[in-house]
């Protein structure tokens, strides 16, 4: 704890590499995961209120939750760039 400043600096050799190759991987990641957990809460609550429509909106709620994640992420790479 004594070197707090030490990781405040840009990122490089093997460290850096694997950071990245986390931040592409968030980005193939963070819309299927979105439209899945949206999908899946949206045919819950179709099955607790006898609805068939809440999952279409569950879908279309976590893929607008994945855009803007990689929005973010991309954002967060490319700023640290």
């Amino acid at each position: 704890m004594a070197d707090d400043g030490a990781g405040k600096g840009k990122k490089s050799g093997a460290l850096g590499d694997l950071v990245k190759a986390e931040s592409m991987i968030q980005l193939a990641i963070a819309l299927p995961a979105g439209c899945l957990i949206g999908w899946l809460v949206g045919s819950w609550l179709d099955g607790h209120f006898h609805q068939n429509w809440i999952g279409i909106v569950g879908i279309v709620l976590g893929a607008v939750a994945g855009f803007i994640q990689i929005f973010t992420t991309a954002a967060r790479f490319l700023k640290r760039d």
